[in-house]
C-alpha cells in the first residue's frame, strides 16, 4: 500500500486567521496587570509582557545604580526605586527583573516587578505603568498569547488554571504533568496514528479505478482498532480525572441522631458540627472540604431528614433534600442500636439509584438492627459497620472511596488523566466517528466515506490540543482565568 503526504488544518493556520480578524492588534498591545493575590502580603508582583515592556520600565524604575534597566543584563533582578516620572516622587523599593523574548512566558518581552505586598503599593505601580502606555491586561490574557504565540496547546494552557485551583497533592501532580505536555503528546500521537491511516485512505482514492486489496482493508482494520483501544483506554481515565480536578460532593444523610455530623467531625479531624443527643440539631448545611487518599471531597452533613412540625427544621430538611439530589456520592448513615423506622425506609427508596455507602454506626452498642434485611434493601451498595464513638471502621470508609474513585484500568499512582471535560467531550466525539469508520470499514463502504468519519476523529482530537478550535472557544476558555494569569 502506497503513501501519500496530506497536509490538513494545523494551530498555525489557526493562529494566523485569528490575528487576520483583527487579534494581531490585540496581541501588539503591551499589558500589565497584578500577578499575585489581593491582601497583605511580603511581596506584590506587577508582571508586564509585550514590545514596549522595557521602555515603559525604564520611565519609572531608578535602579541604585545606572540610568536604567537597560543598563543590567537581562533575567537578573535589579534593586531600585519606582518613581513617578511626573515629578520624581518614590513609590516603593522594589526589584526589578527584565526577560526577553523569545525565552519567556508568553513568548514576549516580560518584566515583573517586585515590591512590598498589599494594595497600595501595587495599585500604585500599575496606574503609573497603564500611564505609560501599557493597557490592562483581559482575563487570561498572559497564558493567552503564550498560546497564540505557540509556547504551550490549548491542553497546556488549561492546566495552568488546573495547577492553581489544585485542592489536592494529587490533583497538582495531574496538572503539572498535563502542563508539561503529557496529555498533549499522547492525543498528538493518537492523532498522527489516525493521519497515517488517512494517508494510507487517501492512496486508494487517488487508484480507485483499481480495486482495493482486501488485505490492504484487513490492515486499516487492524490500525483503526488499536487506536480505538487506546482513545477507549483514555476516556475510562475521565470520570476519575474529574473527580481529582473538581472535588467529590458527598452528602451525608439518615435521620436524626444517626451520627452524621461525628462522622464530618471524625473525619476532618476537628469539632466543626455542633453533636448532642437530641434530635434536630443540625438545622443548616455544613460544608467542609478535606482530602482522603488524594481524593478532594466536599463533605457536606446535612439537616436530618425526617417530618416536623418545626419551621427551622422544615426548612433544613428540604435543604438537605435539595443538596442530595445534586450529589456525587451519598453517606447513608443508620443507627445500629435501633430498628428500621418507617424514615429509614423513606431515604433508603432515595439511595436505590443514587452512588451511595451504607453505613452502620454505633455498632459499639447492642445491635438491633436486621442488618440481612439492610442487604437486601440496598442491593449491591457497600456496608460498612462503624463506631464513630471508637473510630472503628473509619479506615474502610477510606478504602471505599479510593476503591470507588480508582476504579477498573484506573490506578492511583496514575497521572495521565483526562481531567477536563472539554477534554473528555472531544475524546467521545473522535472515539464515536473513528467507531463509525470501522463499521464502514466492516461494511466494505466507499473510501470516501470511511475518510470522512477518520478526519472528523483527526478534527475532534485536534480541538484538546487547540489545533481545531474556533476563535470563540479560545475565548471562553480564557475568560475563566485570573487576571494575572
Amino acid at each position: 500500500m502506497g503513501f501519500a503526504i496530506i497536509c490538513y488544518n494545523t494551530n498555525s493556520i489557526l493562529i494566523k486567521d485569528y490575528k487576520d480578524r483583527g487579534v494581531s492588534m490585540f496581541l501588539d498591545d503591551t499589558i500589565a496587570a497584578i500577578a499575585t493575590a489581593p491582601g497583605e502580603a511580603g511581596i506584590g508582583i506587577i508582571r508586564i509582557s509585550g514590545e514596549k515592556a522595557l521602555l515603559i520600565t525604564n520611565k519609572i524604575f531608578r535602579p541604585i545604580k545606572g540610568d536604567s534597566l537597560s543598563d543590567y543584563p537581562a533575567r537578573r533582578l535589579t534593586y531600585g526605586h519606582i518613581i513617578n516620572p511626573e515629578n520624581s516622587e518614590k513609590i516603593d523599593e522594589v526589584l526589578v527583573v527584565y526577560m526577553d523574548a523569545p525565552y519567556t512566558y508568553t513568548k514576549e518581552d516580560i518584566i515583573e516587578i517586585n515590591c512590598h505586598g498589599g494594595m497600595i503599593p501595587v495599585k500604585r505601580i500599575l496606574e503609573l505603568i497603564l500611564k505609560q502606555g501599557a493597557r490592562m491586561a483581559d482575563a487570561g490574557e498572559f497564558t493567552k498569547r503564550a498560546f497564540l504565540n505557540g509556547r504551550i496547546d490549548l491542553a497546556q494552557a488549561e492546566a495552568v488554571m488546573d495547577l492553581i485551583s489544585a485542592k489536592t497533592e494529587k490533583g497538582f501532580d495531574v496538572a503539572l504533568d498535563q502542563l508539561e505536555g503529557s496529555l498533549s503528546k499522547r492525543v498528538e500521537k493518537y492523532r498522527n496514528e489516525v493521519l497515517e491511516l488517512l494517508a494510507h485512505i487517501e492512496v486508494s482514492i487517488d487508484f480507485s479505478e483499481e480495486d482495493v486489496d482486501e488485505i490492504a482493508l484487513e490492515l486499516l482494520l487492524a490500525k483503526s482498532i488499536d487506536i480505538e483501544k487506546s482513545l477507549s483506554n483514555l476516556l475510562e481515565t475521565a470520570d476519575t480525572g474529574k473527580i481529582i480536578r473538581e472535588g467529590l460532593s458527598t452528602v451525608i444523610v439518615g435521620k436524626p441522631n444517626v451520627g452524621k455530623s461525628s462522622l464530618l467531625n471524625t473525619l476532618l479531624r476537628e469539632s466543626r458540627a455542633i453533636v448532642t443527643d437530641v434530635p434536630g440539631t443540625t438545622r443548616d448545611i455544613i460544608e467542609e472540604h478535606l482530602n482522603i487518599k488524594g481524593i478532594p471531597l466536599k463533605l457536606i452533613d446535612t439537616a436530618g431528614i425526617r417530618e416536623t412540625e418545626d419551621i427551622v427544621e422544615q426548612i433544613g430538611v428540604k435543604k438537605s433534600k435539595e443538596f442530595f439530589n445534586k450529589a456525587d456520592l451519598i453517606i447513608f448513615m443508620l443507627d445500629a442500636s435501633r430498628e428500621i423506622t418507617v424514615e429509614d425506609m423513606d431515604i433508603i427508596q432515595l439511595i436505590k439509584d443514587k452512588k451511595a455507602l451504607v453505613l452502620i454506626n454505633k455498632v459499639d452498642l447492642p445491635v438491633k438492627v436486621d442488618v440481612e434485611k439492610i442487604k437486601d434493601l440496598v442491593g449491591e451498595k457497600r456496608i460498612v459497620k462503624v463506631s464513630l464513638a471508637d473510630e472503628t471502621g473509619i479506615d474502610k470508609i477510606e478504602e471505599y472511596l479510593e476503591e470507588m474513585v480508582y476504579k477498573g484500568e484506573v490506578k492511583a499512582k496514575d497521572r495521565l488523566m483526562v481531567t477536563n471535560v472539554r477534554h473528555k467531550n472531544a475524546l467521545e466525539r473522535g472515539l464515536k466517528s473513528l467507531q463509525d469508520g470501522i463499521q464502514a470499514i466492516k461494511n466494505k463502504l466507499p473510501m470516501d466515506f470511511i475518510e470522512v468519519d477518520f478526519k472528523n476523529t483527526w478534527d475532534f482530537l485536534g480541538e484538546i490540543t487547540g489545533d481545531t478550535v474556533g476563535e470563540d472557544l479560545i475565548d471562553h476558555i480564557f475568560q475563566n482565568f485570573c487576571i494575572g494569569k
